[in-house]
Formats: structure tokens, sequence, C-alpha cells
């Protein structure tokens, strides 16, 4: 048997694990997160007109990821399935594109950052996947934790600042 590397904590003995946390005290939990999916010109004047062939990108990704954030534990293959007990979903037209914004509240042994990724990402793949007929060039990025609390590794906010702008981002909490 081999020894463990410290802070390794999905792996044992070189093979993946899912961490036990039945241990741990469940305790309130929030994580947000962001993400942007840029839009070349064509797709900004079809969205813009509302001339997009699906419907409404904008509401279909919300509530794309209000599941998604649901979803993560089928997905990320060592999350844990923990109940999300509150999520939010923005998702704005901004001058630099599509703003996608997640909010995820739990009451659980761990934590819901991933919760928080997981539901803009998925957004922004259902911004893309309605805006695809417009253009094809749509990229996304940026997608990244703004802020998470509680947990013990404590609280966390990201450097203020707006992918390829410079401009602050991080919203209240």
């Amino acid at each position: 048997m081999t020894q463990e590397a410290p802070g390794l904590t999905h792996f044992r003995d070189g093979e993946p694990r899912m961490v036990d946390v039945s241990a741990k005290v469940p305790t309130a939990r929030s994580a947000t997160a962001e993400g942007w999916v840029r839009l070349p010109p064509e797709a900004r004047a079809a969205l813009e007109a509302g001339r997009t062939p699906k419907g409404d990108p904008l509401t279909v990704a919300r509530l794309a990821g209000l599941a998604g954030s649901k979803r993560t534990a089928d997905l990320v293959l060592l999350c844990h399935p923990i109940p999300v007990t509150g999520a939010q979903v923005e998702v704005t037209l901004e001058p630099e594109g599509v703003r996608v914004v997640a909010t995820v509240r739990t009451t659980a042994p761990t934590g819901v950052e991933m919760e928080a990724l997981t539901a803009v990402t998925v957004a922004a793949l259902n911004v893309y996947d309605m805006l695809k007929a417009s253009s094809k060039a749509l990229t996304i990025d940026g997608v990244r934790l703004l802020r998470k609390a509680g947990g013990k590794s404590g609280d966390y906010t990201a450097p203020d600042h707006r992918p390829d702008t410079g401009t602050g981002t991080v919203p209240p909490a």
C-alpha cells in the first residue's frame, strides 16, 4: 500500500475515489460563477433583432443553467450529489457578449462550486446551440468561480476583472 500524497483527496493508492464526507457536518454554503459567450457581429445582430430560429436563447439558457446545477454529480464524476436548495442564473447581453452568472446554495457537508460552474457552462452551451445557425464563430470563455462562502476552506472572492476588458464584474453577495 502506498502513502497518499497530501492534498490529493480524490486519489487513494493511485486510484480515483469519491471523498467520504459522511462525518462532516452540513453547513450553509454558496457559490457564484460566471462565463461568457462571445458573439460575432452576425450572431449579435440576430439576437438583438429577435431573429433566432430556435427561440429566445437567453431564456432557454437560464432554464438550462438551473437544470444543469441540479445534474452536476451526473456530469462531474467525483462530485457528490447534493441538495441544491437555491439557484439563480442570470443571462444578459453585454457589450462583450452574453454574460452568464449563476449562484447556487445548499446546506450540505460539501460545497457548491462545481454546481455553479456547471450551471454557467450548461447555460453558455445552450446560448451557443440557440445561436449557432447565425454563426459558427461563437466562443465560450471566461468560465470561473467568482465567489464561494462556507466550508472548511473558508470564503473566496475572485479578483475583480472582466475578461478582455479589465472592468469589474463580481456582483454583490
